[in-house]
């Protein structure tokens, strides 16, 4: 049997954009803005687009070419207790102002990242 795994970033953040996009009523105060159609990904990770609920960004998504990176900048350790959960690998990022990262490694992980979007979606 051949096991399938999407682990190309890009397509990783084309499905979260889908999602957050998608999920009308758990969702509806996020929305994906700033998007790069066009985006590459890079061994540092390219921007790919920005979540914002309701005017207010909330996280940023980078492409590289085996994963996606989110880049929680709301409700930080709730986020990172959420995906966590979800078997997610996470880490903060020691910057002003600090962020919580969350790396999406298979497609199939981009559903693992719902909880962390519900965090940020109801605040």
């Amino acid at each position: 049997m051949v096991e399938d795994r999407l682990t190309d970033g890009k397509r990783i953040a084309q499905l979260l954009a889908s999602e957050v996009t998608g999920h009308e009523r758990a969702f509806a105060s996020l929305s994906v803005v700033d998007a790069d159609r066009d985006v590459e990904p890079t061994e540092d990770g390219a921007f790919a687009f920005a979540i914002e609920r309701d005017g207010e960004r909330v996280a940023d998504v980078f492409v590289h070419p085996d994963r996606a990176r989110v880049e929680f900048v709301a409700r930080m350790d709730a986020v990172a207790e959420a995906a966590e959960s979800e078997g997610l690998r996470v880490r903060p990022k020691a910057v002003r102002p600090p962020r919580t990262l969350v790396f999406v490694e298979d497609g199939a992980q981009v559903k693992w990242l719902l909880p962390a979007l519900r965090v940020v979606a109801s605040e």
